[in-house]
């Protein structure tokens, strides 16, 4: 009798964790676009109205990041990039400072990278104060946060004392190859190539998304509100309904990023340092001592993807 006890116990908690409601929060790097060159304003202009028309009609409160290099040509500002940026913010949609030419820390100086982030607020402060928000978060090119701790702690200093809060993310992947392969396609005009990339890109969002819970159930024994990583791309603009109903199959619940931040998890200390871009999962993991096979089962992306 105590082992059917024992073993009904252990279905419940089991349906209780297939049915706890998880969350995430959406970021979006490389703001405004990322057009691999297509200079066309009806195609960049049709490629942010989807990313926006998706995100809203979904629910989703996403943060963007900003590159404002691509807001000028030849030190000349370009209205209708800015356009882009004041339609997003329109939609009530967040935006956040991702420096102004996506330098890697690991290679510049940490004075020189400073100079990056001021530089890289000029144009997305104005426009935030514009929509009474504060331009208050800022998200690292390559999720590169130092590789050594001087440096790590020498630019959480500067953000601090700037009014800045680092964005994370937990749902680190591969997004920018499948844009890559899905731009290539569609240059081909291969309509079952295209098909197939986006169908196999929500399969891999699929995989990374389990795969992140259960090394969050490993590291902390619970869902912790996770931050996921994406790129503003034309794939991401296709395909971005069927990612938000794989969330929504999944139990997710969309939130923003100050509530993702809410969770005590991320006051996880980090106490190691190198030249990875990696999820603050994986961070927190090599901080608590765990090697590689704890990493094992992480997904890669389909070999035909990166050719």
């Amino acid at each position: 009798m105590s082992r059917w006890i024992s073993f009904i116990f252990s279905l419940l908690i089991i349906l209780q964790s297939h049915a706890q409601k998880k969350q995430v929060c959406f970021t979006i790097d490389d703001m405004p676009l990322v057009t691999y060159g297509i200079t066309d304003t009806v195609y960049q202009k049709r490629m942010m109205d989807k990313i926006i028309s998706a995100l809203k009609s979904s629910g989703i409160p996403a943060m963007g990041f900003v590159n404002e290099f691509k807001l000028f040509n030849n030190n000349q500002l370009i209205p209708f990039q800015v356009q882009l940026l004041k339609s997003w913010l329109a939609a009530g949609l967040d935006l956040g400072n991702h420096t102004y030419s996506h330098p890697d820390y690991n290679t510049l100086s940490s004075a020189n990278f400073f100079k990056e982030i001021i530089k890289g607020e000029q144009v997305t402060r104005k426009l935030m104060t514009e929509h009474n928000k504060k331009l208050a978060y800022f998200r690292h090119p390559f999720l590169h946060v130092g590789d050594t701790k001087a440096k790590s702690d020498s630019l959480n200093q500067f953000l601090t004392a700037h009014h800045y809060v680092a964005a994370p993310v937990t749902f680190d992947n591969a997004d920018y190859l499948f844009a890559v392969a899905y731009k290539r396609a569609q240059d081909k005009k291969d309509d079952k190539l295209i098909k197939q990339i986006g169908d196999d890109y929500i399969s891999y969002m699929e995989q990374k998304v389990l795969y992140f819970e259960k090394q969050s159930q490993a590291l902390f024994a619970r869902q912790i509100k996770q931050i996921l990583l994406l790129h503003a791309n034309a794939l991401n603009a296709d395909y971005l309904p069927a990612l938000a109903s794989m969330f929504q199959k999944n139990n997710y619940e969309f939130i923003s990023l100050p509530q993702a931040l809410q969770d005590e998890v991320y006051q996880t200390p980090i106490t190691v340092y190198g030249k990875w871009g990696i999820s603050w999962i994986d961070r927190w993991a090599l901080s608590l001592g765990k090697k590689g096979d704890f990493f094992k089962d992480e997904p890669q992306t389909p070999e035909y993807i990166g050719r």
